[in-house]
């Protein structure tokens, strides 16, 4: 893929970081004001990254040469296809997070910390996206996971904190892993630069060392299984808030960093015989994660088992890579699809939580009768979970079974249908209740701007799935290496 131009001086990439990073520098100087700053800070990001996508579509990717200097010297920040791609999601579903914590925040005594934690985050994932070094990527996924962790840590109560000590040194084990892959790039090639490297590197015994400690680092910050342990304790203990923006958002970043290189770096790896084993893994992962939701008899545990379960289908990128060329592209749109309906399904839970002042699935059909625009929202984000027609999720889904057929690895289509069967079972047991005949009851008063944020993300899942082309289109203007697929 032909780089459209380097340029020194400001640009959309370097926008995309700095403009959070004040933020949350803001956030901090005047904590009262968090909320509001947070809300510009979110519309300037979202304008900011539109402006970025446009300029690939138009103009092709670019790279951004931090103070003038160049890779293998300077710092490189590469805006392409994925990259925009993947910065967009990020800034529709944070907006709407937005939103959502104004009300759900409000003027607690902890709200401070939460807008400057929330707006760090995001700067940080905004900056691994466009990093173009490996060493860079290390450093902006640890600040991801600092305050990632410190978001679920907010929670009070020694159940969070026993959660976010988990999911803090399960991912300081998964960045020694990949760590130790940048060093023996380095000491081999003595070059970080993604598109250095891929110019350099040679299949060998190194490089399947390599890929295999980066590979398991970054699935255990993934929460692919077997290493899932963390997930459901570390989502379902954090705010809802925070849950909304650690499911949809955060297991994502670690999902790109893989994908990202694969295609670059490890791209003449793959094997037939690896595709089946990661695919396996998905596999797995999609019947676990729906079995344990099945079981759970709480609403936040269950929407993060939902979550185990959905990250499997992330792991068909690799057998799908295989495959068909740019197949992976449709594993890319179901990450989206699976954002906009997991964030919708958090945050209408943490509405129903307050609400009732407690989080018991068998507990909660009057509340949810009561409060009809949550239920309603969750209603859409679950049909998008399942690949309900009119839904983000039923074009995600329906990709990844096309390019299954298409690429003759119809087993894992079969594993698509599966677990959409057994999502659909687990959505019924959550709405099922709400149908049935009885009084509502709104129980406790919470702000509005909590559902109607909510309702507005549902629709966003609905919306996704009428950009199905364009996004696949964008996705075309991606960076990968000389074998890259």
């Amino acid at each position: 893929m032909p780089i459209a131009g380097l340029t020194g001086g400001l640009s959309w990439a370097a926008l995309i970081v700095i403009v959070p990073l004040v933020g949350a520098l803001l956030t901090g100087l005047w904590p009262r004001a968090g909320g509001w700053v947070a809300l510009v800070v979110a519309l300037l990001t979202l304008g900011t990254t539109l402006g970025g996508a446009l300029h690939v579509w138009w103009q092709g990717p670019e790279i951004h040469a931090l103070g003038g200097w160049e890779a293998p010297l300077g710092i490189a920040l590469v805006l392409d296809g994925l990259a925009a791609f993947m910065l967009l999601l990020t800034s529709v579903v944070g907006l709407f997070v937005t939103l959502y914590a104004l009300g759900y925040v409000g003027r607690q005594e902890r709200s401070g910390r939460f807008w400057v934690l929330w707006l760090w985050l995001w700067a940080a994932m905004n900056a691994l996206y466009l990093s173009g070094d490996v060493f860079n990527l290390y450093v902006t996924l640890e600040l991801v996971v600092l305050a990632s962790v410190a978001l679920v840590a907010l929670a009070s109560g020694g159940p969070a904190l026993v959660a976010s000590m988990r999911y803090l040194l399960l991912s300081l084990l998964g960045s020694l892993a990949y760590l130790m892959g940048v060093a023996l790039l380095y000491g081999a090639y003595g070059a970080l630069d993604l598109i250095t490297l891929a110019e350099q590197v040679t299949p060998g015994h190194l490089l399947m060392m390599v890929a295999a400690l980066m590979t398991v680092g970054l699935m255990a910050k993934t929460a692919l299984f077997p290493l899932h342990g963390w997930l459901a304790p570390g989502h379902g203990s954090a705010p809802a808030a925070a849950s909304a923006i650690l499911s949809a958002l955060v297991v994502k970043v670690s999902f790109y960093l893989m994908l990202r290189l694969w295609l670059t770096l490890f791209p003449d790896l793959a094997t037939p015989a690896l595709g089946v084993l990661m695919g396996g893994l998905g596999g797995a992962a999609v019947i676990w994660g729906g079995i344990m939701a099945m079981a759970a008899d709480r609403l936040k545990p269950f929407v993060a088992y939902s979550t185990v379960a959905q990250v499997g289908y992330l792991a068909l990128f690799f057998p799908f890579m295989l495959a068909v060329p740019g197949g992976w592209r449709a594993v890319v749109f179901f990450a989206a699809a699976h954002a906009c309906a997991k964030a919708t399904v958090f945050m209408a839970a943490g509405t129903l939580q307050r609400a009732a002042g407690h989080d018991r699935m068998s507990e909660l059909a009057d509340v949810m009768r009561g409060r009809p625009i949550s239920s309603f929202a969750m209603g859409i984000a679950g049909a998008g979970l399942v690949g309900l027609p009119f839904t983000g999720g039923f074009i995600a889904k329906w990709l990844l079974v096309e390019t299954a057929i298409a690429g003759d690895v119809w087993p894992w289509a079969v594993v698509v249908v599966v677990g959409g069967l057994l999502a659909g079972a687990y959505v019924f047991r959550l709405l099922g209740p709400a149908f049935l005949a009885g009084r509502g009851s709104p129980g406790r008063p919470i702000a509005g701007i909590m559902e109607w944020s909510t309702l507005g993300m549902a629709l966003v899942s609905i919306a996704l799935g009428f950009a199905g082309a364009a996004s696949l289109q964008l996705l075309d203007a991606t960076v990968t290496g000389p074998g890259g697929l």
